[in-house]
């Protein structure tokens, strides 16, 4: 949006720089006006990562500087539409004492930087540092300034890179962007689903297919479980990626209803590719690949579950299910197990090809119903 300023905040190293930087080249080569400022890197280092990338052939233009008031003077003669802050914790502006990267210069040099974004219609992009807790570094109302907040993380030890906005003024905040970060950048991952599941491996116990929304975007992620025999006096509960104390209240429904006596067993959970799976609607998975496990019985490769389980162990049926639905179906699982069949008119669809056999619906409504169809 002209006139805009976006803060986009990530860990150090999970590549800020390099998706803007890829962003502008292609700005350029589509003959649009684009400013690089970098403040903690010099044109030379700039240029290098650019032939890495193999941007050295757009025409987008580098100014290596950490002062504001060179910079603006730089914005003025240039009148650039899009502009990249790189980053704002290192620009220094000369009329206050204080050293960059501190409370008074972050908010005065956003402030200057985004006066002058908004009276020039210009998109201006500020690259802010993350702390230990996870909140972009400086002063919280640098937040309140700026019209959109970008995350740019990695939640996975792989090569995967996520985009979530937590607030935008022109738009929503329930897309998510899902990237691969390759020798040559940065690339945009088409079916994010499918590149999770691709090393999946079929016919082992503990292991259940389920449909998380990240946004708007239906993602398939599996919920791996391992259930041992506890040579402890405190069995062990260990969860990766999905809400702990969750996992704790679906033990604890378990015992109670189905009579399983996993106090006697450590449990581990975890999100194969490192999605987080945190919404009740992975209840069901999270249930069935424990029970998985401690049966030794895998559930049928072709089979995804979706649905909240309740403390009486009813089965509830989760947001959007004909998203969801539609998702495992076009990823080729016949086998969906659910609390209840999804509108076809909002699923457009999604079920159509269930009179002919070829997609099976499974309704469930109490969890022992679940764990009766896998056996």
């Amino acid at each position: 949006m002209p006139g805009s300023l976006v803060l986009v905040g990530g860990t150090p190293g999970v590549g800020k720089s390099t998706l803007l930087l890829q962003t502008l080249s292609r700005m350029a080569r589509n003959d649009q006006a684009v400013l690089y400022v970098s403040g903690e890197e010099s044109s030379e280092q700039i240029h290098l990562r650019s032939q890495r990338l193999d941007l050295a052939d757009s025409d987008c233009q580098v100014l290596d500087d950490s002062n504001v008031d060179r910079v603006l003077g730089e914005l003025d003669r240039l009148r650039p539409a899009v502009v990249v802050i790189d980053s704002v914790q290192a620009m220094q502006d000369s009329s206050l004492e204080a050293v960059a990267g501190s409370i008074s210069q972050v908010r005065q040099s956003a402030a200057r930087l985004g006066q002058w974004a908004k009276g020039n219609d210009a998109v201006m992009f500020l690259v802010g540092h993350v702390t230990k807790s996870g909140d972009i570094a400086g002063p919280r109302t640098l937040e309140h300034m700026v019209d959109t907040v970008l995350y740019f993380d990695s939640e996975t030890a792989q090569s995967f890179r996520l985009l979530r906005a937590t607030k935008n003024r022109y738009g929503s905040t329930d897309e998510l962007a899902v990237f691969r970060m390759t020798e040559g950048g940065l690339i945009a991952v088409e079916n994010p689903s499918a590149d999770f599941l691709a090393e999946r491996a079929t016919q082992v116990p503990g292991s259940v297919v389920t449909c998380v929304l990240q946004g708007s975007r239906p993602l398939l992620v599996e919920i791996q479980a391992l259930v041992s025999p506890s040579h402890y006096t405190a069995p062990q509960r260990t969860v990766t990626s999905v809400d702990k104390t969750r996992v704790a209240l679906l033990l604890a429904v378990m015992e109670k209803r189905l009579g399983m006596r996993l106090g006697e067993y450590d449990v581990f959970i975890n999100v194969a590719g490192g999605i987080r799976a945190t919404e009740p609607a992975c209840d069901l998975a999270i249930a069935l690949a424990v029970a998985s496990s401690l049966r030794e019985t895998p559930l049928p490769a072709e089979m995804a579950v979706m649905g909240e389980v309740g403390l009486a162990g009813e089965i509830r049926r989760p947001p959007r299910l004909a998203v969801r639905v539609q998702e495992a179906q076009r990823l080729g699982f016949t086998q969906i197990m659910a609390p209840t069949p999804p509108d076809l008119g909002t699923a457009q669809g999604a079920l159509d090809k269930t009179a002919s056999g070829e997609v099976q619906y499974i309704q469930i409504n109490q969890l022992s119903q679940a764990l009766a169809v896998i056996g």
